[in-house]
């Protein structure tokens, strides 16, 4: 069991709307997964948006809380809902109606890693299911939510910027054929989590760090973008995916000779987003 379901870190004084978070990024793998699991160590973490809690670790630097989760995605995925439970791999649930994550594989407990490997050899049981879901996937929903309404309260608006790593080979076939591969994917479920406006500025903070973006394609965002973005309530909620080539090896999992150049890189795109949420108290301030 992990000793907490995330890691809050804070800044000295919070002076923006924008909350960063990590859903992906856990790497407290529990004894008895490892021991249930059919996959290695190196095979294991290959679905963790490794470094990414890491990278963005400056953002209290710049006012702004991170909020990073504990448990690793091939344990818990938190950016699906907690009822999307797979009877392949849970023992007890039945069959709902189609729902492409969980057919892939992919629900709120995993079947499997990347490339399709399967991570359990039978089920796990509806309690340990259950289990996850109140241990580690609700207490990371409420603080999240907790920062959110923090930031309305205190800002007037609150900007959710959902923090994950893609791989590189997801960007093959994204845009025109001899095309530049985009290197950060924003996902607003095309338009509908975010204003237009918010997510303007976050796409030119990447891109006058000299980023090339995209936006919503092959990323739109899942649950957590989908759930938490409400631009009708003053909540946004983007989600920023970076090609893992950037900062690290992929294949053995470490960061690569260009890690710390891009991290320095992001933490001047990290204070300019930060910037973004400071707008509106601007302007209640010269109301």
């Amino acid at each position: 069991m992990l000793k907490s379901a995330f890691h809050l870190s804070r800044p000295t004084t919070r002076t923006t709307s924008v909350v960063f978070a990590s859903p992906h990024s856990g790497r407290h793998y529990p004894d008895a997964f490892l021991r249930d699991t059919v996959l290695d160590a190196s095979q294991i973490r290959s679905s963790e948006d490794a470094f990414v809690d890491l990278l963005f670790e400056d953002a209290p630097d710049h006012g702004a809380p991170l909020l990073c989760a504990h448990a690793p995605r091939a344990f818990l995925d938190l950016n699906r809902g907690p009822d999307e439970f797979d009877s392949a791999v849970i023992a007890g649930v039945r069959r709902t109606a189609h729902n492409p994550r969980i057919a892939s594989g992919l629900g709120v407990i995993p079947r499997v890693v990347a490339n399709g490997r399967q991570i359990y050899g039978g089920k796990i049981s509806l309690t340990e299911a259950y289990d996850r879901i109140s241990q580690y996937w609700r207490p990371y929903h409420d603080q999240l939510q907790t920062l959110l309404d923090e930031s309305v309260n205190a800002f007037g608006e609150a900007i959710l910027i959902d923090c994950h790593s893609m791989p590189h080979e997801a960007l093959e076939n994204v845009g025109p054929p001899g095309a530049a591969r985009p290197d950060i994917v924003l996902g607003d479920r095309f338009g509908a989590t975010a204003a237009s406006s918010v997510v303007e500025r976050v796409e030119a903070a990447f891109a006058s760090a000299g980023f090339r973006v995209a936006r919503n394609m092959p990323f739109a965002g899942a649950f957590i973008t989908q759930h938490y973005g409400r631009p009708s309530r003053r909540q946004h909620a983007i989600q920023v995916e970076i090609d893992r080539a950037l900062y690290m090896n992929e294949r053995t999992l470490a960061p690569n000779e260009d890690y710390a150049a891009f991290r320095a890189r992001l933490n001047g795109v990290i204070a300019e987003i930060s910037q973004i949420g400071r707008a509106q108290e601007q302007r209640l301030a010269a109301e």
